[in-house]
């Protein structure tokens, strides 16, 4: 009689009956294209829990105003809009809507945000933005749970929630030496920025436990397509033999393609290539299509929302929490290597 009651999240509906916490959301709000047996199924894991449509809203403590602030850093929005798609899905089932102000790298700015923010009494705070560097706090001892998504905090106390680059990167190496490539060469973003250590690191590594060296030492560039073609160009004049490219983005990737196709080299047959961040404008404008790295940014940002709501509700969960990516393969990687006939 005496035991605190705990009100089913929308994790557990979503858990009952084995869909995703965003398509649960979407079946207790009769959004989204639905199968009507999904959106039955949902409703019933939410009546057996005694799920109410608002009950996270419910659960949190009188007197809020059922509003999350977002600030990024991400002017364009490549990396920031599918993080705040994610997080709307698993706020929406509170009722909860989120503020999305732009810092712009401007630390006065952002600062001129987070007082906008808790004066407009938010309940909590995300901070995103277009790099997964870690950052500096946006504040100490501030009156809401802050969440980094994408982005970290310097501080080990602060949660955030990141892509698992490395793994990531490992899947690419894992899916290139499947397929039986063995020269690899990596061409990645500038030295200074972090994912483009991280990633080249991870290649590395991968390269070592299969007992092979790279095709040449990691080259880093611009996060551009113009940088793809001129690092095809350095790898000829170095008499590099090459098998496969792994790319530290989309973009470098699809100037890599441009450029093997110009010196009538073919991908996959010639060279197998892969991508990083699944960006569909580039791994479809790509001839061939691209193999790709996807960090899986819409669940990021659903996962930093549900960490960002336990904490309203009194469970925060400090530290760094990494999500795994996923390769999604393409034409650029689908025709294996065929050994050549050995005497």
């Amino acid at each position: 009689m005496g035991k605190t009651e705990r009100h089913a999240t929308i994790a557990d509906v979503a858990a009952l009956s084995g869909v995703s916490v965003g398509t649960a959301s979407k079946a207790l709000n009769d959004r989204g294209s639905l199968r009507e047996e999904t959106r039955m199924r949902v409703k019933e894991a939410a009546r057996q829990l005694n799920f109410e449509i608002n009950a996270g809203a419910r659960s949190l403590h009188s007197g809020r105003t059922y509003t999350v602030g977002m600030i990024t850093t991400d002017t364009i929005g490549r990396f920031s809009i599918p993080v705040l798609m994610g997080a709307e899905d698993a706020l929406g089932a509170g009722q909860m809507s989120v503020f999305l102000c732009d810092g712009r790298d401007d630390p006065i700015r952002e600062q001129y945000h987070v007082k906008t923010l808790l004066s407009r009494r938010v309940d909590g705070i995300i901070v995103t933005g277009r790099r997964t560097q870690a950052r500096a706090p946006i504040g100490s001892a501030l009156p809401v749970p802050v969440v980094y998504a994408f982005i970290s905090s310097t501080d080990p106390d602060d949660c955030s929630v990141v892509p698992d680059e490395a793994g990531g990167a490992h899947k690419a190496l894992d899916h290139l030496l499947a397929i039986g490539r063995t020269r690899i060469a990596h061409v990645t973003g500038p030295e200074h920025h972090h994912s483009a250590q991280v990633r080249a690191a991870a290649v590395g590594e991968r390269l070592a436990e299969a007992g092979l060296t790279p095709a040449a030492p990691p080259l880093f560039g611009a996060w551009s397509e113009a940088w793809g073609r001129q690092a095809v160009g350095i790898l000829l004049a170095g008499g590099t033999e090459f098998d496969a490219v792994f790319c530290g983005s989309d973009q470098i990737a699809r100037g890599v393609a441009e450029a093997l196709r110009a010196i009538g080299r073919r991908v996959p047959g010639d060279v197998a290539l892969v991508g990083f961040d699944n960006w569909d404008v580039m791994t479809e404008g790509c001839q061939p299509s691209l193999t790709s790295v996807d960090m899986n940014l819409e669940g990021l940002g659903r996962a930093a929302a549900e960490m960002l709501l336990a904490a309203i509700n009194g469970s925060p969960s400090p530290g760094r929490h990494a999500r795994p990516c996923h390769l999604v393969v393409r034409e650029s990687t689908s025709v294996p290597l065929v050994p050549s006939a050995s005497a």
